[in-house]
């Protein structure tokens, strides 16, 4: 028997309640947005914001946003900058941490009825999230991926940067790589350099830090990656000998940083993280100096004040350890991983699994003699741009400003071209409805 429009009536509803309890209490999967927006509130009104930041994620990958506060917050006394989100729990989770301004939208329509009516005209992404298309659609605005990270992980070029007007990179070294490895994408044309705000802080921090009696190193391994061909992380097949080797060889202290996704998705990472942090937590301490330990700080700054090289995997930390001027070491993955060859990877040593058993000498070597400290500081250059504190933050906010010139530019162009009503409404103009839009 066909249902009865009164039955499907009152389906629809019970599972509308039915899910407005499930995100009511929590009881979604990892990962799901909780859709608990601030859309009446924000019907019909009007911001007065010119940046919108848009997250699409959940608690969990707060740490790809969390790098950017510092250099927002400075966009933010230049130019009324505020966080869209789609989860409520992310919402109080960066208003309490950045003091930026947040809203949370749970749907489509009503961004589109807020920007149809406001000034923003910069729309920035920290991630590739499938959900930014929920504003991407905003003809209106330009867009520019900012990423959580310069690396010569192969993912940094995936083609998704094509869906951005234009991403925002630290320095030469990214737009030689997009332009290598992005078929059909103009990178010279598309790639704005900016620096790496986010080490402003962190060298100032450094400069200050008074250094141990001993030398500290750094293990700030990255996590699995989401498939296997970007499992660059070492933690499971190097992290327990690296970290066991050089606490035993008496010489160092050792500082271990784990990525905060280590485990989601191979168990064996995580088995390995917590390994490592067990034994560090037990080993007994150099005779000089700090303890060994396990640094889970939100910020990176105070890891890298601390450390005197640094071991990592193939991963944004190389770089941005470049701006130290000291030795790093790079270990290669074990697995399907596809590794870019790059000046870096060329220049910093290997650190294959075959070679665990000299990890100790090695480190010894690259501290004493440091044997590519020359070329290393030549390629901070070409990586980062001019690392002087400050000078990657005033670049952003003016990359930022000279986007906001184009957009207006442009709008102005098309309202000459082909009059004002094709300016006027903030979307492309989707048929597909609200629903549609944020499945």
């Amino acid at each position: 028997m066909p249902a009865t429009p009164r039955g499907a009536t009152l389906r629809r509803r019970i599972r509308s309640t039915g899910g407005k309890v499930i995100r009511r209490f929590g009881l979604l999967p990892a990962g799901t947005p909780d859709g608990l927006g601030e859309d009446a509130a924000l019907l019909g009104t009007s911001w007065p914001y010119e940046v919108l930041v848009y997250f699409a994620d959940t608690t969990e990958a707060l740490y790809q946003i969390e790098q950017w506060y510092d250099a927002l917050r400075a966009l933010h006394a230049e130019h009324p900058v505020v966080v869209v989100t789609r989860d409520s729990r992310t919402t109080r989770a960066i208003r309490r941490d950045s003091g930026l301004d947040v809203r949370t939208v749970a749907h489509y329509t009503t961004l589109d009825d807020v920007l149809g009516r406001s000034a923003t005209k910069l729309a920035l992404y920290v991630n590739h999230n499938p959900e930014n298309f929920s504003c991407l659609r905003f003809g209106n605005l330009v867009h520019a991926s900012l990423m959580h990270g310069d690396s010569d992980k192969l993912v940094t070029v995936s083609n998704q940067t094509k869906a951005y007007d234009f991403s925002f990179v630290a320095g030469q070294a990214a737009v030689e790589r997009m332009a290598r490895f992005s078929t059909l994408y103009d990178a010279h044309a598309r790639c704005v350099t900016v620096g790496r705000p986010q080490l402003d802080d962190q060298l100032r921090l450094r400069a200050t830090t008074p250094r141990g009696p001993l030398p500290t190193v750094l293990y700030a391994p990255t996590w699995e990656g989401g498939q296997p061909s970007a499992e660059y992380g070492s933690v499971a097949t190097h992290g327990p000998r690296i970290v066991r080797a050089l606490v035993e060889s008496g010489r160092y202290r050792v500082l271990y940083r784990p990525h905060p996704l280590t485990g989601v998705r191979v168990a064996a990472y995580g088995d390995a993280d917590a390994a490592i942090r067990e034994y560090l937590a037990s080993a007994p301490a150099p005779a000089e100096g700090a303890a060994h330990g396990t640094d889970t700080h939100r910020e990176l700054a105070p890891a890298f004040a601390a450390a005197d090289l640094l071991v990592c995997d193939v991963s944004g930390v190389a770089m941005d350890w470049l701006a130290t001027g000291e030795p790093i070491v790079v270990t290669r993955p074990v697995g399907d991983a596809v590794i870019a060859t790059s000046p870096l990877l060329e220049l910093a040593p290997a650190l294959r699994v075959d070679d665990l058993d000299d990890v100790a000498g090695l480190v010894e070597r690259e501290l004493t003699e440091d044997p590519t400290r020359a070329e290393r500081l030549r390629l901070r250059d070409h990586y980062l741009g001019d690392t002087e504190p400050g000078a990657a933050t005033r670049r952003f906010i003016e990359a930022c400003e000279r986007l906001m010139a184009v957009r207006d530019e442009e709008v102005a162009r098309i309202t000459a071209e082909y009059g004002r009503g094709t300016t006027n409404a903030q979307s492309t103009g989707s048929a597909t409805g609200d629903e549609e839009g944020t499945r």
